[in-house]
């Protein structure tokens, strides 16, 4: 499931009145709408349109909002925090999605007081499947109560809508640091082009990268096109233990059928 390798983990939905629950979103020409969450899920293009909710600078704080550059989609996406940002890199990473967006719907709804409540999840994924999946980042102390109760409701209308609800801990930091290196030559221009059948033909058994790295020829035209096939998937390389240049690499299996 996209989002596993971020440290997620399931919430559990409470029954809830979800025909009751609103989406509200902007389109791409910025106009505000608000109609029934079960039939914008299904027919909302939600990673088209801007941030719900503005990122706000907090000054003298060292991470600011910025913008990731979504190999999966070709174009930039506006996050709000390095927490957010991290978790951008990863969802890019999962083969499984194949579309990316910070905060563009709040789910409203209210409550049996009558008091109105709205929540923007932080990142929202397109699956290859169509369905979505809607993630908030929390700490490795879980969620607050108020983002807890709130949860429940989404994760009910998300289910409800055949998406996934989830929340997002921090990931191990081997992992995001292999894979913010790998991130650096995400970018199509570092692919291995016409002569990929030879770095596939020079991983098909496991081995060290630089050995094959060496015999495919200049490692410094080489190890980009490496970078961005174990970035790609096209090669495969443990990511939970520090990467180096004797790190054991081999073709992922189905792409080197495909090769």
């Amino acid at each position: 499931m996209a989002g596993d390798a971020a440290g997620d983990f399931e919430v559990s939905a409470a029954t809830v009145a979800v025909g009751r629950v609103d989406a509200c979103f902007r389109d791409p020409l910025g106009q505000a709408h608000q109609v029934s969450w079960l039939d914008a899920a299904q027919d909302v293009v939600f990673e088209d349109c801007p941030v719900m909710r503005s990122f706000p600078v907090r000054y003298g704080r060292r991470v600011a909002p910025g913008w990731w550059w979504s190999s999966t989609r070709g174009r930039l996406v506006a996050y709000g925090s390095g927490v957010m940002r991290t978790q951008l890199m990863l969802l890019d990473r999962d083969p499984a999605v194949v579309a990316l967006a910070c905060r563009p719907v709040e789910l409203v709804w209210r409550e049996n007081g009558g008091r109105v409540v709205g929540h923007a999840p932080q990142l929202m994924a397109r699956l290859k499947n169509g369905s979505g999946l809607l993630v908030d980042c929390v700490g490795r102390g879980g969620p607050s109560a108020r983002l807890a109760g709130r949860a429940r409701i989404v994760a009910a209308a998300a289910e409800a809508a055949g998406w996934c609800y989830r929340f997002a801990e921090p990931p191990d930091p081997v992992l995001v640091a292999n894979v913010r290196w790998l991130a650096g030559y995400r970018h199509p221009r570092h692919g291995a082009g016409p002569w990929l059948p030879r770095l596939m033909a020079a991983f098909g058994s496991p081995r060290p990268a630089v050995e094959a790295v060496r015999e495919l020829g200049d490692p410094i035209a080489v190890w980009p096109a490496v970078f961005h096939a174990l970035w790609s998937g096209v090669l495969s390389v443990r990511l939970d233990e520090p990467l180096h240049e004797r790190v054991i690499v081999s073709a992922a299996r189905q792409e080197a059928e495909e090769a």
